[in-house]
């Protein structure tokens, strides 16, 4: 009878501990990233084949995924898979882990939880910049051109190429000596749009296969020699002609030969892409602006006569970042040549350091990352890389770390969606391959509504038997002792 009245107090302390765990799992049921509780029992032990009742053997936290639910706000992020996010408190700088990804940028510029801890990651530190002015070093106003925005990825980094310049169509002014490579500013203008194109496609080649050799660009150079004919320059009825990439060219004969040879110069030379000069002898040469593009050159005439056509540089494209290196030289020497300014910045992010899970604070605004006067830039987070845009440009600034544990129930739960590792779970590990970052995005609970109420139901009929057990063993004992009076 004593046992039977142990027995019963046993289920209720058992008990009113399961119902106070699933409890919590129901008060959670909308808590973001929350995991819920699976409590198991235990017997105790037994005495001549009776037991001594139960006990609660483990409240383990359920790690299994919660569902998904897209928000649009851009500094959520959910987990897809395994791990945990680090944050670092800031008076301890401990670093604690969580699921729950309702992030926000602090005062400071830096990537937060929701209750002030400094999310932790990788920042980009290291850019590039090829300017024309070396006083230049982020992105302002004066830079309202767009010229190409790319990013470059690989197993062990990423990076983002961006290039603005100043307004070319209003600095472009005509200059230089006739025949000897003179531009209009129409002409400069028509050649830094062809190279703006030829950036962007050059980008694209390197972004399509970034291992590759590094090997400049090469333009082509092509000589018509005009001297067997250019004494025959010498009256109105006289005619040069030449078609250069299927645009055909004329001159008449204007004042002497070499006026009348220096002015078909100048009229190749405002063709899109394309420069020509011409020495006193009448030898033509036909430059290519653009790297790597072709140069066609046919048909060359003096009147009835046709000199030879002569490839003195063969194009040739490049691979790697040398023919990114080309196309930017390129651009930023016509660029200059109309009296504007290119301002290229290539920002890296090193990827290698995510396997030694050696992070740091998160900074989000451009200015202080000395990438753009505009210190906010459009957020978005690509599958935990963390990209700023500012106009059309957009630039890589971090990626969020991510840690799994070989013992993820040693965890110990602290409370605010928070875990700290002990000495059962072992060190934290990066996570990176073991799961997706999903932007815009949170994890919700994985308590289940409607087994947890049912577990409540089920213990509080356990807790209801257990105390039936209590008084019906305190009426036998009661009996029992009315029987000894």
């Amino acid at each position: 009878m004593i046992t039977g009245l142990w027995n019963g107090i046993s289920g209720l302390g058992a008990f009113e501990k399961a119902l106070s765990a699933e409890s919590n799992n129901v008060a959670n049921v909308n808590t973001i990233g929350h995991k819920s509780d699976d409590v198991t029992f235990q017997d105790l032990m037994y005495q001549v084949g009776y037991g001594k009742g139960v006990n609660i053997q483990t409240v383990e936290k359920d790690f299994s995924q919660g569902n998904l639910k897209l928000t649009g706000n851009s500094y959520d992020v959910a987990i897809d898979g395994r791990g945990f996010f680090l944050v670092r408190e800031l008076s301890t700088n401990q670093v604690f882990y969580t699921r729950a990804g309702n992030f926000k940028m602090g005062s400071d510029g830096t990537l937060q939880s929701i209750d002030g801890m400094k999310v932790q990651g990788l920042q980009s530190m290291d850019s590039t910049i090829i300017a024309t002015d070396p006083n230049d070093t982020q992105f302002n106003s004066t830079y309202n051109q767009f010229i190409a925005s790319r990013t470059i990825s690989n197993n062990d980094f990423i990076q983002t190429i961006n290039a603005r310049a100043t307004d070319f169509t209003k600095t472009a002014q005509a200059s230089g000596v006739s025949g000897q490579g003179y531009k209009s500013a129409s002409s400069k203008i028509n050649d830094i749009q062809a190279l703006i194109t030829n950036y962007k496609d050059k980008l694209e080649l390197y972004s399509s296969d970034p291992n590759a050799t590094s090997v400049d660009s090469v333009s082509a150079v092509t000589q018509v020699p005009f001297n067997n004919f250019v004494g025959d320059l010498d009256d109105e009825n006289d005619l040069l002609q030449i078609t250069i990439n299927n645009i055909t060219v004329k001159q008449k004969f204007d004042t002497d030969a070499q006026t009348t040879m220096n002015k078909f110069a100048d009229k190749i030379s405002e063709i899109q892409g394309v420069t020509a000069t011409v020495d006193a002898n009448g030898l033509l040469t036909i430059n290519s602006l653009v790297p790597g593009k072709d140069l066609k050159v046919t048909y060359p005439s003096l009147n009835d006569q046709a000199p030879a056509v002569n490839e003195i540089v063969t194009p040739v494209v490049g691979s790697g970042i040398g023919l990114v290196t080309s196309a930017r030289e390129a651009l930023k020497n016509a660029l200059e040549n109309a009296g504007a300014k290119l301002l290229d910045m290539t920002t890296n992010l090193d990827l290698t350091a995510r396997a030694s899970l050696v992070t740091t604070d998160l900074q989000l605004k451009l200015d202080k990352l000395n990438i753009s006067d505009n210190g906010l830039g459009n957020i978005s987070i690509e599958n935990g890389q963390i990209f700023a845009k500012d106009g059309d440009n957009k630039f890589i600034i971090g990626a969020i770390s991510t840690a799994y544990f070989n013992d993820e129930l040693s965890l110990n739960p602290e409370g605010n969606n928070l875990f700290s590792k002990t000495t059962l779970s072992g060190d934290a590990i990066d996570a990176s391959k073991a799961n997706k970052l999903q932007g815009k995005t949170l994890e919700l609970s994985n308590s289940n509504f409607g087994t947890n109420l049912t577990n409540l139901m089920v213990y509080q009929r356990a807790f209801e038997a257990s105390s039936k057990a209590v008084t019906t063993s305190d009426e036998f004992l009661k009996t029992a002792i009315q029987l000894k009076q």
